[in-house]
């Protein structure tokens, strides 16, 4: 069976979601909770990137779909902001715990929203081959993003 775009989306949404768990038990004054944090960022940004190019502006070419897709970007506007945030706090402190937990509570969020309401008003606007082919376009851009946030 072809990969679709949910299948390559649910893929990224899983390592948002344990790479959350982990920076939350990650221990204060670690290189690890700074290579977890980086790895969550450059996840968030290069997922979101490939997703508002490879699903949500598609979408957003639907009258019916028009509300879901302005929530989902909103959302991941929260992200960003709480993300550029976390960068500019000490990372060992209690202050930064807090906006992680505040980051993993947005992430759970949205991610489940995602999954549990956007996904369903778009797998109605889409066609299966424009579903296959998204998720091509979704992997290779997400690809590319992460490699360009890597550097």
């Amino acid at each position: 069976m072809p990969d679709n775009i949910y299948d390559a989306l649910r893929e990224s949404h899983e390592r948002q979601r344990s790479l959350c768990r982990k920076l939350l038990r990650s221990p204060p004054h670690t290189e690890r909770r700074i290579a977890l944090f980086t790895d969550l960022r450059i996840e968030l940004a290069a997922h979101a990137a490939a997703e508002e190019r490879f699903l949500y502006a598609p979408i957003l070419m639907h009258d019916a779909g028009l509300d879901s897709s302005r929530h989902a970007l909103h959302e991941h506007h929260e992200l960003d902001e709480i993300v550029e945030d976390m960068q500019t706090v000490d990372k060992a402190g209690a202050g930064w715990m807090a906006k992680a937990r505040k980051l993993s509570k947005k992430v759970h969020h949205h991610l489940h929203e995602e999954e549990t309401k956007f996904f369903q008003v778009s797998g109605k606007l889409l066609g299966a081959a424009q579903k296959d082919q998204l998720a091509k376009q979704y992997r290779r851009d997400y690809a590319r993003m992460r490699r360009s946030l890597e550097d």
